[in-house]
């Protein structure tokens, strides 16, 4: 599969349905997408094998890019996703990172999403990338913080407090 950003420990490529069984590992975790909007959307490894082809792959035909799959180097292994996805509400793309728990505390949060940002930047040559996290997902924003967004609004959504970033 064609490898389209790589970082020191990390590779990003498109999703496929030889990935089911790792999109059913972090999608399903609560851990992982408790602060996600999407929590509890893949139960079973029918959903994960959806979310490739209903968003993932058509978002990668209809706008030529969407979340990645996010491996990890040391144990090749597909370990969660990053990259930027268009949202129609908010008329550009976000950029969202994920990833199972057990890699979470080493910096590769932020290794991903400076990736992806760069890419999403020079590759896709994407003029505006934006973000959103929600108020207990601290890590999340010290990441976008890092990366040199700035925070523009604070809003209600789905009984979280979302903060937004530009």
């Amino acid at each position: 599969m064609n490898i389209l950003i790589e970082t020191e420990r990390l590779q990003m490529r498109q999703f496929t349905l030889d990935d089911v069984d790792a999109v059913y590992e972090f999608g399903h975790s609560e851990e992982v997408t408790r602060y996600t909007g999407d929590a509890g959307a893949i139960k079973n490894k029918a959903d994960a094998q959806s979310i490739i082809e209903n968003v993932w792959l058509a978002e990668y035909e209809k706008y030529g890019y969407a979340r990645y799959a996010l491996i990890h180097k040391a144990d090749n292994k597909v370990i969660g996703f990053c990259g930027v996805k268009y949202e129609p509400e908010l008329g550009c793309p976000d950029i969202g990172y994920r990833m199972l728990k057990q890699y979470w505390g080493q910096g590769l949060g932020f290794e991903a999403a400076e990736a992806a940002l760069n890419y999403a930047r020079n590759e896709l040559k994407l003029a505006r990338v934006v973000a959103e996290v929600v108020d207990e997902n601290t890590a999340s924003a010290k990441i976008l913080q890092k990366l040199g967004f700035t925070h523009t609004k604070t809003y209600q959504e789905d009984g979280f407090t979302v903060h937004f970033y530009e």
